[in-house]
């Protein structure tokens, strides 16, 4: 079977909803339909992609870059319109890939899974903080996951203000700490079934506009880690809350450039101040940031290179950061 046919053989309804779309009356060549995705470089602005009877307008692409890169367009990930309901969606095509990072002593094969990403889309049906969404199977038996977008914006987006760092920590961080609980607890539902995240990122998680709920996206990348199995995950929750304590990312550079610091702190930190993970980044904030309570600080300290004792299970992050939001200073 080709790969891609011509619209002609359409439904009535679909042909016409596409042929009165604004991205198809701008083209100057006729839309292809596509029913097998494994070329999906091929799959372009106004195709369609059929699968299981329904019926996709690719309208335009997501982009995603790792933080200071510039954003990178993800031909394998789709935006696109359902063309009977003309409902908007995020299509995600098999795309796999395989790399290795480096977690402390351990390196750690990491790996694309449409089938595990398929899986949890299944299991967390209906639960909040994850993106909903259903798989089909095209021509060639390739998984498409059709996600419902989260109405809103990336955490790391909405937390920067005018504010100092100083009114950020004890007016506004209670409040998103409060939210990123649902976070955490859903994690803990995935490792209790079997599952890990395998992307635990800050861009990872979308504020809904209308209920301030957290959503974790992007269930795809997975890990084999034998000993300890949910490493990665947990680590990378470290990452966030580092993240939101700071409210950004504190490196040398940051510090020097932060009138406040400079030198003098500089000066103080030592190696074990750093994290395991990202080798550069700060963890011990409390010398940043001397108003920052042990209670918090020595959840973070979890995570850096000086740390004797890891946390094992995402229960235990969160029966700390229960009861640091407990003694919050106020």
């Amino acid at each position: 079977m080709a790969p891609h046919t011509t619209i002609a053989g359409l439904p009535e309804e679909v042909a016409r909803n596409l042929r009165e779309h604004r991205v198809t009356r701008s083209m100057r060549r006729p839309s292809r339909v596509y029913t097998d995705t494994t070329d999906f470089t091929s799959i372009d602005y106004g195709d369609v992609i059929a699968v299981e009877d329904r019926f996709f307008l690719v309208t335009s692409y997501t982009k995603e870059g790792r933080f200071g890169v510039d954003e990178q367009i993800k031909p394998w990930v789709p935006k696109a319109v359902d063309l009977v309901t003309m409902t908007n969606y995020i299509l995600k095509l098999e795309f796999r890939e395989t790399f290795d990072m480096r977690l402390g002593q351990f390196s750690v094969t990491c790996y694309r899974s449409p089938d595990k990403e398929a899986r949890i889309l299944e299991l967390v049906q209906g639960r909040p903080h994850f993106m909903q969404g259903e798989t089909l199977v095209d021509a060639a038996g390739n998984l498409v996951r059709v996600l419902v977008p989260v109405s809103g914006n990336r955490l790391d987006k909405i937390i920067h203000s005018d504010s100092s760092h100083r009114d950020y920590f004890f007016n506004e961080l209670p409040r998103i700490f409060n939210q990123f609980l649902g976070c955490l607890e859903g994690i803990g539902f995935l490792h209790r079934h079997g599952f890990r995240h395998g992307d635990i990122r800050r861009d990872h998680i979308f504020v809904d506009r209308d209920t301030g709920l957290y959503y974790w996206i992007d269930f795809d990348y997975d890990f084999y880690l034998p000993e300890k199995p949910f490493a990665l995950d947990l680590f990378e929750l470290g990452n966030i809350l580092i993240y939101l304590t700071a409210r950004g990312d504190y490196h040398p550079r940051e510090i020097m450039a932060d009138p406040t610091m400079g030198n003098a702190v500089l000066r103080s930190l030592g190696p074990a101040d750093f994290s395991l993970l990202s080798q550069n980044r700060v963890v011990n904030l409390q010398k940043l940031f001397p108003y920052i309570p042990d209670s918090l600080n020595n959840i973070l300290l979890h995570f850096s290179t000086g740390a004797d004792v890891f946390y094992e299970s995402v229960e235990e992050i969160l029966t700390d950061v229960r009861q640091a939001l407990k003694q919050w200073p106020g």
